[in-house]
């Protein structure tokens, strides 16, 4: 993963009083940056506990600012404010549709199925075997049995469930993706990184109108794995 140091990998010693701690510690300090805001957000990541997305080896280092490796091919979970970036932008609230494209760890759907709660829909979707089964193995250990995981190219999207609300992308594109863009509810926002996978890329947020006219705007610039798919930059 260009960019980031990864520690090396160990066996887990730490307890759950210690995650715990670590990840009330992550919050104050997502809050002192100005990456979480809402109180919905808030309350999923303190109760979502990360260690229990990540690789046994890479437990230990669930808190740092750091993505770790994943099964599959290329595949990430990515770091802590990653989350709250992208969440905060899209207004991500109670009652709505959420695609996730890239299920990664399945931590991104925990979270987003504790935001919208029971009243919402959760769908995240893979392109990559091995890392679809790792996520949904997490996420039905965790009891979010209602998140739909779907192994398939996401950046088709998943249109039994369309529209969605919200829509996040978990790979840099090209650009983004047009049957995403059509499966966006009016009113509803995307948001993903665009850019080549060797540099820097920028996070867009793309806001569809009452009318279905598009704005987008850049955010941040950020660091991800590239798209797979037809719309990715490699099938």
């Amino acid at each position: 993963m260009v960019g980031w140091i990864i520690p090396p990998p160990k066996m887990p010693k730490k307890t759950g009083d210690e995650f715990l701690r670590e990840r009330e510690e992550k919050v104050e300090w997502l809050i002192k940056r100005g990456f979480l805001k809402s109180g919905s957000i808030i309350k999923a990541m303190l109760k979502v506990p990360r260690e229990d997305f990540i690789p046994v080896l890479y437990r230990d280092y669930a808190y740092l600012e750091v993505p770790f490796p994943l099964p599959g091919r290329e595949a990430t979970i990515s770091c802590p404010h990653s989350y709250p970036l992208f969440y905060e932008a899209l207004g991500l609230k109670e009652g709505e549709r959420f695609l996730e494209v890239g299920a990664g760890s399945g931590y991104g759907a925990a979270l987003a199925r504790e935001i919208v709660g029971s009243s919402g829909k959760v769908v995240t979707i893979e392109i990559d075997e091995e890392t679809y089964n790792f996520a949904k193995q997490n996420v039905r250990k965790m009891g979010y049995d209602d998140v739909l995981l779907v192994h398939n190219d996401g950046s088709l999207g998943h249109t039994p469930e369309a529209p969605y609300d919200k829509i996040c992308i978990t790979a840099t594109c090209p650009e983004i993706p047009s049957p995403l863009i059509e499966q966006l509810k009016q009113q509803g926002r995307l948001i993903s990184p665009v850019g080549p996978p060797e540099s820097v890329q920028d996070l867009i947020l793309v806001e569809k109108d009452m009318y279905g006219i598009l704005t987008r705007k850049s955010i941040e610039t950020v660091l991800y794995i590239p798209l797979k798919g037809k719309y990715g930059w490699f099938e």
